[in-house]
């Protein structure tokens, strides 16, 4: 996919009031993933990022534990998008020492245009870290979220415009 102009980077902000519209998010985003997205989580611990990607791989359909990959630095998913298998990668790069463990584990090859990668903490995999598709950054306020995502390709502008949320 090819970047988008930065000056027509469109982006949504939402106030998330609680764990349930944190879900809520998770479940519009995944009713919007497609193949090959890549989803970067942008936030400071506690921020929500496990929340919103357990959620989202939930309501894609996963049945059974999502697992924060904290320590194993990634988890795949395997779901079904409209009849056809999907896989889903959440990697947890907080734990990573330096952006050539990520290179070293082969993860790069997990960003193929066939999967849908979540990325929470990709500050640590910088530069060697394929460029995302959506940015979400989450910050605490008050007892919520506000949450702000960002479309940064032609696949994160269909996400975006895919994107039912808030719920009617």
């Amino acid at each position: 996919m090819q970047p988008i102009k930065a000056e027509s980077q469109p982006h949504r902000r939402h106030y998330l009031a609680d764990e349930s519209a944190t879900a809520a998010l998770g479940a519009a985003l995944a009713r919007a993933l497609q193949p090959g997205l890549v989803i970067y989580l942008h936030g400071d611990l506690g921020a929500g990022k496990t929340a919103l990607t357990r959620s989202m791989i939930h309501a894609a359909g996963h049945i059974g534990t999502v697992k924060s990959p904290t320590y194993t630095l990634s988890e795949p998913y395997k779901v079904m998008l409209d009849g056809k298998p999907l896989n889903i990668i959440h990697y947890d790069l907080y734990r990573m020492s330096s952006p050539e463990e990520f290179l070293d584990a082969g993860f790069r090859e997990d960003f193929d245009g066939n999967n849908v990668c979540i990325v929470e903490w990709p500050e640590k995999g910088d530069p060697v870290l394929p460029s995302p598709d959506v940015r979400v950054l989450l910050n605490v306020s008050g007892h919520g979220r506000e949450v702000e995502l960002q479309a940064l390709s032609e696949l994160g502008l269909l996400c975006l415009d895919r994107l039912a949320f808030p719920p009617p």
